[in-house]
This record gives C-alpha cells, sequence and structure tokens, in this order.
C-alpha cells in the first residue's frame, strides 16, 4: 500500500531508547544502574549497543571490545537475546497498529508511522506520537523518542533531536528554517568520509547547498547529489514502504587471531559459504543477481569485490577472494565475509519473469 503524497504528510519516526540495553535493564533491574552494552564477550567482538551510562564514558555502538573496556573497565557486557528482541519489536509494532496500518519497519527498534489520516487524538500526529511512547512505557517497561515532521528525512532527524524518552515536532512552516543552519553531517547518507569531502569544498551547512548545484554537487558526492540538493530544503517525497523486499542475503565472521595466507582465508570462506546455503533455503523465491566477498584487514580498513551472479557458487566466491587479498599489501586477515544480492522485483514477479523464458 501507498500512500499519496500530494499533500503534507503527518509522519512519525518512533526510535527505541539504546534498545538491547534497555531490554536488558527492565529484565535485570540489577542493570539499570551500571554500565552495560549487548555484544559478543570475545577479545575481537564488537559492541550492538549500550546503554546511556556506557554512552558517558566514550562508549558507543560498533565499537570494539577492548577499545569500550579501555574507556569504561565496568562496563558489563551481556549475550544478545535476539529472540527476545524480536519478541518486543512485534508488542511494539502491536501498538503502533492502534494508530494506523500505514508502518515502515527500518530495524526491529525504529520504524516510520504515517498519520496523516488517522483521526485519533483529534488528528494531531504530536498528541498521536506522545500517546504511543506512553503506551509502550506503560506496557512494555521501555522507553522511545520520535520525530515528527511532513516527511521521512525530517521525522528521523527530529527523533533523534531530544533522546532519550522525548520527541521534536517540526511543523511545515517551520522545515525551512529548521533544515538551513542544520549541519549537513546530520543528513542520512552522509558518513564521516563523505563530510569530510564536502567541508573541504566548502559545504557545512545546508544553507551552504542551497546556493549550489546539482552539477557541483555531483563531482563530490556522486549520484546522492541530487537527493542532497532536495533535502538541503527539506523535501522528501518519499512515501513509506510498508512492505519491503529483502535486497541481499549476508554472513561474516570476526576472526579471533589475524591470519595473512589465501588457505586460511579459503578454510574460513568454506565454513561460511556452507552457513549461508542455509540461509539461503528460507529465501528460495528470491532471484540472485550478484556475489559480494567483504574483506577487513587489521588496520580496520575494508575492500569488497563483488560480480553478477545468477546463482550461489563456491568457486566464485573463491575467486572473489583471491582478488580482495590482492589488496592486502601485507595487511593481515581480520574480518571476511559473504553476500548475495536479490533482484529487485518481488518474488512473484521475478518467476513469472523466468516464466516466459
Amino acid at each position: 500500500m501507498r500512500q499519496a503524497i500530494n499533500k503534507v504528510r503527518k509522519i512519525i519516526h518512533v526510535d527505541m531508547d539504546c534498545f538491547y540495553a534497555a531490554v536488558e535493564m527492565r529484565d535485570n533491574p540489577q542493570l539499570r544502574d551500571v554500565p552495560i552494552a549487548v555484544g559478543g564477550n570475545g577479545a575481537r567482538s564488537v559492541l550492538c549497543t549500550c546503554n546511556y551510562k556506557a554512552r558517558e564514558f566514550g562508549v558507543r555502538s560498533a565499537m570494539p571490545n577492548s577499545r569500550a573496556k579501555a574507556l569504561c573497565p565496568d562496563l558489563v557486557i551481556i549475550d544478545g537475546r535476539m529472540s527476545v528482541y524480536q519478541q518486543v519489536s512485534q508488542q511494539i509494532r502491536a501498538i503502533f497498529l492502534r494508530y494506523t496500518d500505514i508502518i515502515e519497519p527500518l530495524s526491529l527498534d525504529e520504524a516510520f508511522l504515517d498519520v496523516t489520516d488517522a483521526d485519533f487524538c483529534s488528528g494531531s500526529a504530536t498528541l498521536i506520537a506522545k500517546q504511543i511512547r506512553a503506551d509502550i512505557f506503560r506496557e512494555l517497561g521501555l522507553t522511545a523518542s520520535a520525530g515528527i515532521a511532513p516527511n521521512k528525512f525530517l521525522a528521523k532527524i527530529a527523533s533523534d533531536e531530544n533522546k532519550p524518552n522525548g520527541q521534536c515536532v517540526i511543523p511545515p512552516d517551520q522545515v525551512d528554517n529548521f533544515v538551513a543552519e542544520m549541519p549537513l553531517r546530520k543528513i542520512p547518507g552522509i558518513g564521516p568520509k563523505t563530510g569530510e569531502k564536502l567541508l573541504a569544498a566548502g559545504f557545512e551547512t545546508c544553507a551552504d547547498i542551497r546556493i549550489s548545484s546539482v552539477a557541483k554537487l555531483h563531482t563530490i558526492v556522486g549520484k546522492f547529489a541530487n537527493s542532497l540538493y532536495m533535502r538541503s530544503f527539506g523535501i522528501d517525497q518519499r512515501a513509506l514502504e510498508t512492505e519491503r523486499v529483502r535486497k541481499s542475503l549476508a554472513i561474516e565472521t570476526t576472526l579471533a587471531q589475524d591470519i595473512d595466507s589465501i588457505e586460511q582465508c579459503r578454510q574460513i570462506l568454506s565454513n561460511l559459504f556452507s552457513k549461508l546455503l542455509l540461509r539461503l533455503e528460507k529465501h528460495a523465491d528470491r532471484s540472485i543477481v550478484k556475489q559480494t566477498v567483504k574483506i577487513k584487514f587489521a588496520d580496520f580498513q575494508q575492500t569488497t569485490v563483488d560480480v553478477q551472479s545468477n546463482s550461489c557458487r563456491e568457486d566464485v566466491f573463491i575467486e572473489l577472494l583471491q582478488r580482495a587479498m590482492t589488496r592486502a599489501d601485507s595487511r593481515k586477515v581480520r574480518l571476511i565475509g559473504l553476500s548475495l544480492g536479490f533482484s529487485n522485483k518481488e518474488p512473484n514477479e521475478a518467476q513469472s519473469q523466468l516464466a516466459l523464458f
């Protein structure tokens, strides 16, 4: 279902506060006042998330355990309970459905909601967001933050403004002022490297982008140029994707010790390939279009090599691995990953087209 985009919309972005860690603190009161993180406990594991107590020490998600422990020696690292998080996520979605059925889930802990035509709370998106957050806290014992705006782009940015356990509203008549002086680093899709390129070219805020051109931006950020230019004016006409199709399937492993021989890498690849095949069984209706190998080196720099492919073949992955290893430059390997890219077509559509030929 895709909603019309020719009128002012009311979009809510709900983002749970340190979701995995919050569930662990809720289920184990002894953890509520101590810095905790969720992730593997191995020396080379990385964190999935952490609570706000841990963040006071500079601990962040995706940080290696060793670094996190150095910053916060008292950090308690807990093994994740994915089945529990999935169950809680379903309960949160059930709450969303009381207010609208136009929902685009982004992950277990965040989603967009379109309440443009909702009758609840006299049609006020601000009050609906407040009520949703109250329902989540009362029924699940968890806090959430929310952003309310005329489109997805602004709603997502707004949800981060008053974290944790808060919300931010950007009314249509305030969009221009809100966006103009907004740092470009806040725009989804602009990472540290892209941000550095833009800054070096004299672009720091959306106001700087507005006085430039798509053509000039294209020389810096490529195909993201048009989208970036539109975002600088607060424009985002994307409809919510209520039925999302998986675009890829991936598996990777961080090694207990760095390795440097191609033989060792091939052995790891073979083990990953077997696991990837098992996961692929659940997506037998999808059409494969690409195979990719990812390698992260000991210095944390990574490289990927891919090729168009209509099947999942180990010999293709091995060839991609060998090509990737030519970029090692004497560096050892820290992580190896395999992934499959799927056709963008719906499964039924893809199968129908295959049947024609």
